[in-house]
């Protein structure tokens, strides 16, 4: 494994939601009101403990009124493009799910563009793991689009009320203001290049 802490502090997740609260002047109670997260899982966030899902990110990105961008940018990157090598993204450096039980995922995230600037879209390389449906995996976020091609294994991907199993080389283009989510299917884990593309 990795070290992980490293990888937290070069997200800077919890930094940069902490200051973009203090900026908004709002409490934890009053972001755990907006984001439908609980108080510890968002202390745990901020104090940089774990890295939130992209589900997590997403609610917070909506509740803090920002792009999802706003987390794997870096202000200071002048650079017009992200050059991410195979040798980059490793089995250990994936980001790790909260342990907090009342928004864990079955799946680690890989940000494939981060660190560039004012950006629209935000791909990952995700790795799903084998594990049981339930309600509340489902996801959605208005007036957004999301891209994924399945790279390894084979996925169900839960749309509304359809669930569409995917084999490696399959993709989908949906509109995630829907109810969505995902789990490996078949044996062990599988993986995926995912875009995630927000209007605002």
């Amino acid at each position: 494994m990795g070290d992980i802490k490293a990888q937290i502090r070069e997200f800077r997740i919890g930094e940069k939601i902490r200051s973009l609260r203090h900026q908004k002047r709002l409490t934890l109670q009053e972001l755990s009101a907006l984001t439908s997260l609980s108080k510890p899982l968002l202390s745990q966030i901020e104090n940089e403990l774990v890295v939130p899902p992209l589900a997590t990110l997403l609610k917070l990105a909506k509740g803090l009124k920002v792009g999802i961008h706003f987390f794997f940018e870096d202000e200071s990157n002048r650079q017009k493009y992200v050059l991410t090598r195979r040798d980059d993204v490793k089995n250990d450096d994936t980001a790790p799910r909260p342990s907090s039980s009342d928004d864990s995922r079955p799946y680690t995230y890989h940000s494939l563009a981060q660190g560039l600037r004012h950006k629209h879209m935000e791909p990952f390389l995700v790795e799903f793991e084998k594990s049981e449906w339930n309600e509340k995996l489902y996801f959605t976020h208005d007036g957004d689009e999301e891209f994924l091609y399945v790279t390894e294994g084979e996925l169900d991907f839960h749309y509304n009320n359809e669930i569409i199993r995917m084999h490696s080389g399959d993709s989908i283009y949906y509109d995630s203001s829907q109810p969505h989510g995902w789990v490996a299917a078949g044996e062990g884990k599988a993986r995926g290049v995912a875009v995630l593309y927000s209007k605002g």
